[in-house]
């Protein structure tokens, strides 16, 4: 868990003391190996998915384009499907859905986790209780099986979709653990002084309270996104992915559906389940870094 750094009360310092905790995180970012390969492994795989799909010959990856079954040569990288699919067009494919998905529901989880855990930790009383409530109620619904519902009804999935329903219901953690955070700073004497200025509630947490929460926010969405991303590969998996398109989660289906493992075809299951395991451990692997150099009792010498 981060700390939270303790505001400047010299206004006359503040530039200085600023500046110091600035490069003193980017002097130990740049030298801590975890947080370096987690987020060269996220960036190299998300460049694939930027970049692959443009540069191949055809735009669909579910094109019948070669020979069936094929291994891995020069002209298919990572061979064909038992239809003659090309299995890197749909890994590149895969990928950018992947990202799209953990980033469309860690976005939405972190803005909805954000409001509800600022508003109930700053306001307390009533409003606390309420917010509070209804976050103890999403927490014990079932996610998983509210989803499956939800997309086996659905007519028409889409990676977007997909993303905002896993949004709607895996942030109520992260906005106790917020609620919880913004409990310690509300005492704090630079928030007295923004509430005896006259400033609102919306104004003190977005302009005092949250600049001291960043780096905690955003190790929360780190989470928040390898989260998203775990659980859209669940539901891939299991045929509720998206209708039209590819994922490294529907690879994998179909590969289970085809008996890719039986006919010992392994290029076709192995890359999938690769990057999903890429991703989700290359952004823990980050996150721990970043716990590293945000909380200077973690650091190591």
């Amino acid at each position: 868990m981060s700390t939270v750094p303790e505001p400047a009360t010299d206004p006359a310092a503040a530039p200085a003391s600023a500046a110091r905790p600035g490069r003193e995180t980017l002097h130990y970012a740049v030298r801590n190996p975890k947080l370096l390969i987690g987020f060269s492994v996220v960036v190299l795989l998300l460049l694939v998915g930027l970049v692959g799909p443009p540069l191949l010959d055809s735009s669909d990856p579910n094109e019948y384009v070669g020979p069936q079954a094929a291994a891995p040569d020069g002209t298919y990288w990572m061979g064909t499907t038992t239809f003659g699919q090309d299995v890197y067009a749909q890994f590149v494919h895969g990928l950018r859905a992947t990202f799209l998905v953990g980033a469309v529901g860690g976005a939405i989880a972190a803005v909805i986790a954000m409001l509800v855990g600022f508003l109930a930790g700053y306001r307390g009383g009533v409003v606390d209780e309420i917010l509070n409530m209804l976050t103890n109620v999403v927490l014990v619904l079932p996610a998983l099986a509210v989803l499956l519902i939800i997309n086996a009804y659905l007519g028409v999935r889409s990676v977007p979709v997909q993303g905002l329903f896993i949004g709607l219901t895996s942030w109520p953690w992260a906005a106790r653990a917020i609620r919880a955070q913004t409990f310690s700073l509300r005492t704090r004497e630079f928030v007295d002084l923004a509430r005896l200025s006259g400033s609102g509630t919306w104004r003190i947490v977005f302009r005092e309270i949250a600049p001291n929460m960043s780096s905690y926010l955003f190790m929360m969405f780190i989470l928040l996104f390898g989260g998203s991303v775990l659980i859209a590969s669940s539901l891939d998996f299991i045929g509720l992915g998206p209708t039209e398109g590819v994922s490294l989660g529907l690879m994998l289906q179909s590969a289970q559906q085809w008996s890719a493992l039986q006919l010992g075809m392994w290029w076709w299951f192995v890359p999938p389940g690769a990057g999903i395991t890429a991703i989700v451990g290359a952004l823990y692997v980050a996150n721990v870094g970043l716990d590293e150099v945000f909380n200077p009792k973690l650091r190591e010498a």
